[in-house]
């Protein structure tokens, strides 16, 4: 039998497990190797590495800027053209409960009207309810409400006139919040009484403020007012009925007592005076 000798097995050098010492001397030499390798040439390979990653985040960074800038332009342009449209404007103003005011007097005393931006009224319903109060002393309340898109409805309350007082041959309308107005009529409205003789607004006010106290049917009945003062009683009134009496009442009772009016009225046989300064009685006239 014949054996053939296998040089290129024989030739290589047989492998064999390094020891700790020879192992640790290996990865000493690596690291030298990797310290005088330049510092430049290991960052110019690890950036080549992060190259393609780079680029990505970079296009996404630059979708995302792109995204935002055409995403404010459309909105600038949005809010451009809304603001030259009419809807942008108040369209109608709506006025609801007024009676001696018409619907422009309101709107005035409000502050609004078609026409005006609705940004005037969005946002400051609370702030016009307050300036219509102010600008027209007949405005009890008053409610502003926006409708979208364009619609303002605004609700009012007036104060009830209490009558009428005259100064230099003119009649000026008297609010039942005891405010004077300042513009005259020639011709005073019929179911609301005249006052006279006042010398004191404060006195004028707190009759007033009595008179508004009275349900509707004694406050139709009165025709005229007077103060009547007496040494015995300075806050005696004089009242010109329109059944054709008269009464004579306190001012600080004069809302609590006239409430026995109709009654007392009723039970007369014949025209006279119904005293309510002290107590409650009635007399004829004399003749």
């Amino acid at each position: 039998m014949k054996f053939r000798l296998n040089r290129k097995q024989s030739q290589q050098p047989k492998t064999r497990d390094l020891t700790p010492w020879e192992a640790y001397q290996s990865r000493a030499a690596q690291r030298r190797k990797q310290a005088q390798t330049p510092k430049w040439f290991r960052r110019a390979k690890r950036i080549g590495d992060k190259l393609p990653r780079l680029r990505h985040q970079r296009n996404r960074k630059l979708a995302r800027r792109l995204t935002l800038l055409l995403s404010i332009f459309l909105v600038v342009i949005g809010l451009m053209v809304y603001l030259v449209s009419p809807l942008s404007h108040v369209q109608t103003v709506r006025v609801q409960g007024a009676h001696a005011l018409s619907a422009r007097q309101v709107q005035r005393a409000v502050g609004v009207s078609a026409g005006d931006s609705i940004f005037k009224v969005w946002g400051h319903e609370k702030k016009l309810q307050q300036q219509a109060l102010r600008h027209n002393s007949r405005l009890k309340h008053a409610t502003v409400q926006f409708h979208q898109p364009n619609r303002v409805t605004v609700r009012v309350v007036e104060y009830i006139t209490a009558g009428y007082v005259m100064r230099q041959g003119q009649y000026y309308e008297v609010l039942e919040n005891g405010i004077v107005s300042q513009q005259s009529v020639t011709q005073p409205k019929s179911g609301t009484p005249v006052y006279g003789n006042f010398k004191s607004a404060k006195t004028l006010h707190r009759m007033i403020l009595q008179y508004a106290q009275l349900s509707t049917p004694i406050k139709h009945s009165i025709s005229e007012i007077q103060a009547s003062p007496t040494k015995t009683n300075p806050q005696r009134v004089h009242l010109f009925m329109n059944d054709g009496n008269e009464v004579y009442a306190s001012l600080n009772t004069f809302a609590r007592k006239m409430a026995y009016y109709p009654s007392i009225a009723s039970k007369m046989k014949q025209k006279g005076v119904v005293n309510l300064e002290v107590g409650a009685y009635s007399y004829a006239f004399k003749k």
